[in-house]
Protein backbone atom coordinates (compact mmCIF):
# COMPACT_ATOMS: atom_id res chain seq x y z
CA UNK A 1 0.00 0.00 0.00
CA UNK A 2 1.55 3.69 -0.71
CA UNK A 3 0.38 6.99 -0.74
CA UNK A 4 0.42 8.15 -4.00
CA UNK A 5 -3.10 8.87 -5.67
CA UNK A 6 -5.32 10.81 -8.37
CA UNK A 7 -6.83 13.82 -6.71
CA UNK A 8 -8.62 16.39 -8.59
CA UNK A 9 -7.17 14.88 -12.04
CA UNK A 10 -3.41 15.06 -10.48
CA UNK A 11 -0.84 12.32 -9.51
CA UNK A 12 -0.23 13.37 -5.08
CA UNK A 13 1.92 12.40 -2.96
CA UNK A 14 -0.26 12.41 0.01
CA UNK A 15 -1.52 15.91 0.53
CA UNK A 16 1.10 17.59 -1.85
CA UNK A 17 0.64 17.33 -6.53
CA UNK A 18 3.68 16.09 -8.04
CA UNK A 19 3.23 18.86 -10.66
CA UNK A 20 3.39 21.30 -7.88
CA UNK A 21 6.56 19.81 -6.77
CA UNK A 22 7.72 19.89 -10.66
CA UNK A 23 6.93 23.91 -10.50
CA UNK A 24 8.94 24.39 -7.40
CA UNK A 25 11.58 21.95 -7.39
CA UNK A 26 12.20 21.29 -11.07
CA UNK A 27 12.30 17.93 -12.68
CA UNK A 28 13.73 15.41 -12.61
CA UNK A 29 12.84 14.65 -8.72
CA UNK A 30 12.74 11.63 -6.41
CA UNK A 31 9.81 12.06 -3.69
CA UNK A 32 9.33 9.90 -1.02
CA UNK A 33 5.98 9.58 0.53
CA UNK A 34 6.61 9.85 4.78
CA UNK A 35 3.31 8.07 5.50
CA UNK A 36 4.02 5.29 3.83
CA UNK A 37 7.56 4.90 4.59
CA UNK A 38 5.95 4.60 8.36
CA UNK A 39 3.43 2.25 8.13
CA UNK A 40 5.66 -0.10 5.88
CA UNK A 41 8.09 0.02 8.77
CA UNK A 42 5.20 -0.48 11.65
CA UNK A 43 3.51 -3.46 9.40
CA UNK A 44 7.42 -5.09 9.02
CA UNK A 45 8.15 -4.69 12.72
CA UNK A 46 5.05 -5.45 14.07
CA UNK A 47 4.43 -8.96 12.27
CA UNK A 48 7.37 -10.24 14.41
CA UNK A 49 6.40 -8.56 17.87
CA UNK A 50 5.44 -11.86 19.55
CA UNK A 51 9.35 -12.46 19.51
CA UNK A 52 12.57 -10.81 20.58
CA UNK A 53 14.09 -9.13 17.21
CA UNK A 54 15.26 -6.42 15.47
CA UNK A 55 14.79 -4.94 12.08
CA UNK A 56 17.67 -3.66 10.69
CA UNK A 57 16.73 -1.66 7.51
CA UNK A 58 18.83 -2.37 4.63
CA UNK A 59 20.65 1.48 3.65
CA UNK A 60 21.58 0.12 0.80
CA UNK A 61 18.54 0.53 -0.65
CA UNK A 62 17.96 4.07 0.34
CA UNK A 63 20.53 5.70 2.56
CA UNK A 64 18.92 9.08 2.96
CA UNK A 65 19.58 10.50 6.08
CA UNK A 66 15.97 11.48 6.87
CA UNK A 67 14.50 8.65 5.97
CA UNK A 68 17.42 6.33 8.49
CA UNK A 69 16.88 8.77 10.74
CA UNK A 70 13.39 7.88 10.74
CA UNK A 71 13.39 4.88 10.99
CA UNK A 72 15.64 5.02 14.17
CA UNK A 73 13.21 6.86 16.04
CA UNK A 74 10.48 4.01 15.33
CA UNK A 75 13.30 1.77 16.92
CA UNK A 76 14.97 0.64 13.92
CA UNK A 77 18.58 -0.23 13.36
CA UNK A 78 20.65 -0.69 10.31
CA UNK A 79 22.49 -3.61 8.10
CA UNK A 80 25.39 -1.83 6.45
CA UNK A 81 27.50 -2.94 3.85
CA UNK A 82 30.46 -0.46 3.51
CA UNK A 83 32.35 2.43 6.27
CA UNK A 84 30.66 5.21 4.24
CA UNK A 85 27.01 3.85 5.11
CA UNK A 86 28.29 3.49 8.51
CA UNK A 87 29.18 6.99 8.62
CA UNK A 88 25.93 8.00 6.91
CA UNK A 89 23.98 5.98 9.47
CA UNK A 90 25.86 7.37 12.61
CA UNK A 91 25.32 10.79 11.57
CA UNK A 92 21.47 10.03 11.13
CA UNK A 93 21.81 9.51 14.97
CA UNK A 94 21.13 5.42 14.58
CA UNK A 95 22.66 3.64 17.31
CA UNK A 96 25.87 2.33 17.01
CA UNK A 97 24.86 -0.95 18.57
CA UNK A 98 21.64 -1.42 16.26
CA UNK A 99 23.71 -2.14 13.29
CA UNK A 100 25.08 -4.96 11.49
CA UNK A 101 28.04 -5.11 9.46
CA UNK A 102 27.62 -7.22 6.30
CA UNK A 103 29.56 -7.18 2.75
CA UNK A 104 31.85 -9.77 1.74
CA UNK A 105 34.60 -7.36 1.21
CA UNK A 106 35.18 -5.51 4.23
CA UNK A 107 38.76 -3.88 4.48
CA UNK A 108 40.88 -3.29 7.41
CA UNK A 109 39.83 0.05 7.77
CA UNK A 110 36.23 -0.56 7.88
CA UNK A 111 36.67 -3.32 10.43
CA UNK A 112 38.42 -1.08 12.71
CA UNK A 113 35.92 1.68 12.01
CA UNK A 114 33.24 -0.28 13.27
CA UNK A 115 34.78 -1.62 16.16
CA UNK A 116 35.85 1.21 17.47
CA UNK A 117 31.97 2.48 16.93
CA UNK A 118 30.43 -0.17 18.49
CA UNK A 119 28.63 -1.99 16.00
CA UNK A 120 26.29 -4.91 17.33
CA UNK A 121 28.08 -7.35 15.10
CA UNK A 122 29.61 -8.39 11.95
CA UNK A 123 28.27 -10.74 9.06
CA UNK A 124 31.26 -12.81 8.39
CA UNK A 125 31.38 -14.43 4.87
CA UNK A 126 34.48 -16.50 4.77
CA UNK A 127 38.01 -18.34 7.30
CA UNK A 128 40.01 -15.79 5.97
CA UNK A 129 37.43 -12.96 7.18
CA UNK A 130 36.96 -14.40 10.15
CA UNK A 131 40.96 -14.70 10.81
CA UNK A 132 41.32 -11.06 9.79
CA UNK A 133 38.11 -9.29 11.87
CA UNK A 134 39.87 -11.15 15.03
CA UNK A 135 43.43 -9.79 14.34
CA UNK A 136 41.91 -6.40 13.67
CA UNK A 137 40.21 -6.67 16.67
CA UNK A 138 43.30 -7.64 18.56
CA UNK A 139 45.24 -4.78 17.40
CA UNK A 140 42.45 -2.50 19.22
CA UNK A 141 42.23 -4.64 22.39
CA UNK A 142 38.63 -5.31 21.65
CA UNK A 143 36.48 -8.44 20.79
CA UNK A 144 34.12 -8.59 17.56
CA UNK A 145 31.01 -10.20 17.56
CA UNK A 146 30.27 -12.08 14.69
CA UNK A 147 27.77 -14.00 12.75
CA UNK A 148 28.87 -16.49 10.05
CA UNK A 149 26.83 -15.72 6.73
CA UNK A 150 25.91 -19.42 5.68
CA UNK A 151 24.32 -20.22 2.27
CA UNK A 152 21.78 -22.66 2.75
CA UNK A 153 21.40 -23.62 -1.62
CA UNK A 154 18.03 -22.01 -1.74
CA UNK A 155 16.82 -21.31 -5.32
CA UNK A 156 15.00 -17.66 -4.50
CA UNK A 157 13.45 -17.71 -8.07
CA UNK A 158 14.53 -14.27 -8.43
CA UNK A 159 16.56 -12.17 -11.04
CA UNK A 160 19.85 -14.19 -11.20
CA UNK A 161 22.05 -10.68 -10.01
CA UNK A 162 19.71 -10.15 -6.49
CA UNK A 163 19.78 -14.22 -6.08
CA UNK A 164 22.81 -14.34 -3.22
CA UNK A 165 21.68 -18.38 -1.70
CA UNK A 166 22.43 -20.74 -3.63
CA UNK A 167 26.12 -22.57 -4.24
CA UNK A 168 27.41 -20.15 -7.54
CA UNK A 169 27.03 -17.36 -5.35
CA UNK A 170 29.69 -15.09 -4.21
CA UNK A 171 28.28 -14.60 -0.81
CA UNK A 172 28.88 -16.88 2.65
CA UNK A 173 29.88 -20.03 2.52
CA UNK A 174 28.52 -23.52 1.96
CA UNK A 175 25.76 -24.40 5.41
CA UNK A 176 27.39 -27.80 5.02
CA UNK A 177 30.72 -26.33 5.86
CA UNK A 178 29.61 -24.22 9.01
CA UNK A 179 30.24 -26.15 11.69
CA UNK A 180 34.09 -26.44 11.07
CA UNK A 181 33.98 -22.95 10.76
CA UNK A 182 32.10 -22.20 13.75
CA UNK A 183 35.07 -24.06 16.02
CA UNK A 184 37.75 -22.02 13.64
CA UNK A 185 35.85 -19.37 15.21
CA UNK A 186 35.84 -20.38 18.70
CA UNK A 187 39.75 -21.13 19.09
CA UNK A 188 40.18 -17.36 17.80
CA UNK A 189 40.27 -14.90 20.90
CA UNK A 190 38.92 -11.65 20.08
CA UNK A 191 35.80 -12.78 18.38
CA UNK A 192 32.53 -13.72 20.01
CA UNK A 193 30.78 -16.05 17.24
CA UNK A 194 27.22 -15.46 18.54
CA UNK A 195 24.91 -15.37 15.77
CA UNK A 196 24.33 -17.06 12.16
CA UNK A 197 23.42 -15.06 8.97
CA UNK A 198 21.47 -16.13 6.12
CA UNK A 199 19.97 -14.01 3.02
CA UNK A 200 19.22 -15.52 -0.27
CA UNK A 201 18.45 -12.63 -2.12
CA UNK A 202 16.22 -9.62 -2.96
CA UNK A 203 12.68 -9.73 -4.54
CA UNK A 204 11.17 -12.66 -3.47
CA UNK A 205 7.85 -13.21 -4.21
CA UNK A 206 6.52 -16.16 -2.74
CA UNK A 207 6.99 -17.89 1.18
CA UNK A 208 8.50 -21.55 -0.01
CA UNK A 209 12.23 -20.29 -0.34
CA UNK A 210 12.33 -18.40 3.07
CA UNK A 211 10.67 -21.27 4.65
CA UNK A 212 13.40 -23.65 3.26
CA UNK A 213 16.29 -21.50 4.26
CA UNK A 214 14.83 -21.37 7.82
CA UNK A 215 14.27 -25.11 8.35
CA UNK A 216 18.05 -25.81 7.13
CA UNK A 217 19.32 -23.04 9.55
CA UNK A 218 17.68 -23.76 12.55
CA UNK A 219 18.49 -27.17 12.42
CA UNK A 220 22.46 -25.60 12.14
CA UNK A 221 21.56 -23.31 14.96
CA UNK A 222 20.96 -26.13 17.06
CA UNK A 223 23.68 -28.52 15.79
CA UNK A 224 25.70 -25.19 16.72
CA UNK A 225 24.45 -25.05 20.68
CA UNK A 226 25.01 -28.68 20.55
CA UNK A 227 28.85 -28.46 19.84
CA UNK A 228 28.44 -25.96 22.80
CA UNK A 229 28.64 -22.39 21.11
CA UNK A 230 26.32 -20.10 22.75
CA UNK A 231 24.18 -18.64 19.34
CA UNK A 232 22.28 -15.77 20.67
CA UNK A 233 21.07 -14.12 17.08
CA UNK A 234 19.37 -15.53 14.17
CA UNK A 235 19.70 -13.11 11.45
CA UNK A 236 17.25 -14.14 8.48
CA UNK A 237 17.96 -11.39 6.27
CA UNK A 238 15.93 -9.59 3.90
CA UNK A 239 14.63 -10.11 0.26
CA UNK A 240 11.11 -10.04 0.51
CA UNK A 241 9.54 -8.47 -2.47
CA UNK A 242 7.10 -5.48 -3.47
CA UNK A 243 4.40 -5.26 -6.51
CA UNK A 244 5.77 -3.26 -9.33
CA UNK A 245 3.56 -4.50 -11.60
CA UNK A 246 1.51 -8.03 -11.34
CA UNK A 247 3.81 -9.72 -8.85
CA UNK A 248 1.94 -10.83 -5.27
CA UNK A 249 4.44 -11.02 -2.69
CA UNK A 250 3.51 -12.65 0.76
CA UNK A 251 2.57 -9.60 3.13
CA UNK A 252 5.02 -9.19 6.20
CA UNK A 253 2.25 -10.46 8.39
CA UNK A 254 1.75 -13.81 6.18
CA UNK A 255 5.78 -13.97 5.88
CA UNK A 256 6.16 -14.09 9.25
CA UNK A 257 3.45 -16.91 10.01
CA UNK A 258 5.37 -19.10 7.62
CA UNK A 259 8.67 -18.62 9.15
CA UNK A 260 8.04 -18.53 12.97
CA UNK A 261 7.14 -21.71 13.35
CA UNK A 262 10.60 -22.63 12.37
CA UNK A 263 12.37 -20.83 14.77
CA UNK A 264 10.37 -19.45 17.69
CA UNK A 265 11.92 -22.27 20.00
CA UNK A 266 15.32 -21.46 19.14
CA UNK A 267 15.40 -18.44 21.75
CA UNK A 268 17.53 -16.28 19.66
CA UNK A 269 16.51 -12.76 19.40
CA UNK A 270 15.80 -12.72 15.22
CA UNK A 271 17.42 -9.75 13.28
CA UNK A 272 15.98 -9.07 9.85
CA UNK A 273 17.54 -6.87 7.12
CA UNK A 274 14.30 -5.37 4.95
CA UNK A 275 15.17 -2.83 2.52
CA UNK A 276 13.07 -3.06 -0.85
CA UNK A 277 9.39 -4.00 1.05
CA UNK A 278 10.01 -1.16 3.35
CA UNK A 279 11.24 2.11 0.86
CA UNK A 280 10.44 0.23 -2.63
CA UNK A 281 6.91 1.71 -3.10
CA UNK A 282 7.29 4.64 -0.90
CA UNK A 283 8.80 6.61 -3.88
CA UNK A 284 8.32 7.99 -7.31
CA UNK A 285 11.00 9.15 -9.75
CA UNK A 286 9.22 12.37 -11.48
CA UNK A 287 10.14 13.75 -15.05
CA UNK A 288 9.51 15.87 -17.18
CA UNK A 289 9.10 14.58 -21.37
CA UNK A 290 11.03 16.72 -24.00
CA UNK A 291 10.09 15.59 -26.80
CA UNK A 292 8.64 12.67 -28.83
CA UNK A 293 9.30 11.40 -32.15
CA UNK A 294 7.81 8.35 -34.30
CA UNK A 295 9.78 5.79 -36.13
CA UNK A 296 8.22 2.80 -38.46
CA UNK A 297 7.65 0.04 -35.94
CA UNK A 298 7.34 2.79 -32.62
CA UNK A 299 6.84 6.06 -30.78
CA UNK A 300 9.94 7.37 -28.52
CA UNK A 301 8.99 9.87 -26.37
CA UNK A 302 12.41 11.29 -24.46
CA UNK A 303 12.70 11.99 -21.10
CA UNK A 304 14.78 14.48 -18.55
CA UNK A 305 15.33 11.27 -16.74
CA UNK A 306 18.09 8.83 -17.69
CA UNK A 307 19.75 5.81 -16.87
CA UNK A 308 22.09 7.68 -14.50
CA UNK A 309 19.10 8.80 -12.17
CA UNK A 310 17.24 5.63 -12.14
CA UNK A 311 19.36 2.42 -13.23
CA UNK A 312 17.84 -0.46 -12.43
CA UNK A 313 15.44 -0.80 -16.22
CA UNK A 314 19.15 -0.83 -17.58
CA UNK A 315 20.57 -2.98 -15.65
CA UNK A 316 17.99 -5.36 -14.59
CA UNK A 317 15.57 -5.05 -17.27
CA UNK A 318 13.21 -4.53 -14.48
CA UNK A 319 9.29 -3.49 -15.19
CA UNK A 320 8.84 0.17 -13.19
CA UNK A 321 5.19 1.66 -13.65
CA UNK A 322 5.48 4.60 -15.55
CA UNK A 323 2.17 6.89 -15.11
CA UNK A 324 1.27 10.28 -16.35
CA UNK A 325 0.82 12.88 -13.69
CA UNK A 326 -2.12 14.28 -15.24
CA UNK A 327 -4.98 11.76 -15.27
CA UNK A 328 -6.46 13.08 -18.35
CA UNK A 329 -3.29 11.88 -20.52
CA UNK A 330 -3.54 8.31 -19.32
CA UNK A 331 -6.85 8.50 -22.19
CA UNK A 332 -5.18 9.46 -24.46
CA UNK A 333 -4.42 7.12 -27.68
CA UNK A 334 -1.74 4.61 -26.41
CA UNK A 335 1.07 3.81 -28.85
CA UNK A 336 4.10 0.96 -28.64
CA UNK A 337 6.96 3.32 -26.77
CA UNK A 338 10.64 3.56 -25.60
CA UNK A 339 10.42 6.04 -22.39
CA UNK A 340 13.69 7.19 -23.05
CA UNK A 341 16.89 9.36 -21.71
CA UNK A 342 18.99 11.91 -22.62
CA UNK A 343 22.58 10.12 -21.61
CA UNK A 344 24.49 8.47 -24.55
CA UNK A 345 23.72 5.20 -24.72
CA UNK A 346 20.98 2.67 -26.17
CA UNK A 347 20.39 1.14 -22.82
CA UNK A 348 19.09 4.31 -21.56
CA UNK A 349 15.72 3.15 -20.97
CA UNK A 350 13.11 3.77 -18.30
CA UNK A 351 9.88 1.72 -20.31
CA UNK A 352 10.88 -0.63 -22.95
CA UNK A 353 8.51 -1.68 -26.04
CA UNK A 354 5.36 -0.44 -23.96
CA UNK A 355 1.97 0.67 -24.67
CA UNK A 356 1.71 3.89 -23.57
CA UNK A 357 -0.07 7.31 -23.93
CA UNK A 358 0.41 9.44 -26.43
CA UNK A 359 2.99 11.67 -23.79
CA UNK A 360 3.29 15.56 -25.38
CA UNK A 361 6.34 17.76 -25.07
CA UNK A 362 6.16 18.93 -21.20
CA UNK A 363 3.75 16.11 -19.43
CA UNK A 364 4.92 15.05 -16.45
CA UNK A 365 5.39 11.15 -16.22
CA UNK A 366 5.70 9.18 -12.58
CA UNK A 367 8.18 6.31 -12.09
CA UNK A 368 6.36 4.29 -9.64
CA UNK A 369 8.39 1.84 -7.27
CA UNK A 370 11.30 4.20 -7.35
CA UNK A 371 12.00 4.11 -3.47
CA UNK A 372 14.74 1.31 -3.47
CA UNK A 373 17.96 1.12 -5.38
CA UNK A 374 16.79 4.51 -7.27
CA UNK A 375 19.02 7.14 -5.95
CA UNK A 376 21.18 5.04 -4.33
CA UNK A 377 22.09 3.89 -7.61
CA UNK A 378 22.27 7.51 -9.71
CA UNK A 379 25.38 8.58 -10.70
CA UNK A 380 27.13 11.49 -11.82
CA UNK A 381 27.34 9.42 -15.91
CA UNK A 382 27.76 11.94 -18.95
CA UNK A 383 28.30 14.51 -15.74
CA UNK A 384 24.82 15.21 -15.19
CA UNK A 385 23.91 16.23 -11.78
CA UNK A 386 22.14 14.34 -9.60
CA UNK A 387 18.39 14.84 -8.28
CA UNK A 388 17.24 16.15 -5.40
CA UNK A 389 15.14 13.95 -2.69
CA UNK A 390 11.94 15.46 -1.34
CA UNK A 391 10.08 13.97 1.52
CA UNK A 392 6.21 14.84 1.69
CA UNK A 393 4.03 14.84 5.12
CA UNK A 394 0.72 15.35 5.04
CA UNK A 395 0.24 18.61 2.75
CA UNK A 396 3.93 20.01 3.34
CA UNK A 397 7.18 19.22 1.92
CA UNK A 398 10.96 19.06 2.56
CA UNK A 399 13.90 19.02 0.23
CA UNK A 400 16.16 16.52 1.54
CA UNK A 401 19.01 16.22 -0.64
CA UNK A 402 19.18 19.24 -2.82
CA UNK A 403 19.80 18.61 -6.46
CA UNK A 404 23.20 18.93 -7.36
CA UNK A 405 24.75 21.52 -9.32
CA UNK A 406 27.52 21.60 -11.75
CA UNK A 407 30.05 22.69 -9.45
CA UNK A 408 29.08 19.56 -7.58
CA UNK A 409 30.60 18.01 -10.09
CA UNK A 410 34.26 18.78 -9.93
CA UNK A 411 34.68 18.76 -6.35
CA UNK A 412 37.84 16.81 -4.96
CA UNK A 413 39.25 17.69 -8.63
CA UNK A 414 41.94 19.34 -9.66
CA UNK A 415 44.57 20.10 -12.66
CA UNK A 416 48.75 19.23 -11.82
CA UNK A 417 50.52 22.64 -12.56
CA UNK A 418 52.37 20.98 -15.20
CA UNK A 419 49.21 20.97 -17.29
CA UNK A 420 48.01 23.73 -16.25
CA UNK A 421 50.94 25.65 -17.40
CA UNK A 422 50.88 23.61 -21.12
CA UNK A 423 52.60 20.73 -20.20
CA UNK A 424 51.76 17.11 -21.13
Amino acid sequence: MHYFEYKGGELHAEGVSLSRLAREVGTPFYVYSHRTLVRHFRVFDEAFASVPHLVCFAMKSNSNIAILRLFAGMGGGLDIVSGGELFRGLKAGVPADRVVFAGVGKSDEEIAYALEQGVLMFNVESEEELANVDAVAGRLGKRARVAVRVNPDVDPATHPYISTGMKKSKFGIDIAKARAQYKTAAALPHLDACGVHCHIGSQITQSSPFVEAVEKVAALVRALRADGHGIRYLNLGGGLGITYRDEAPPLPCDYAAAILPGVRDLGCTLLFEPGRVIVGNAGVLVTRVLYAKSKEEKRFVIIDAGMNDLIRPALYESYQEARPVEEAAALRPKHKTDLVGPVCESGDYLAKDRLLPEYRRGDLVAIMSAGAYGFAMSSNYNSRPRPPEVLVRGDEYHVIRRRESYDDLILGESIPAFIAEGGR
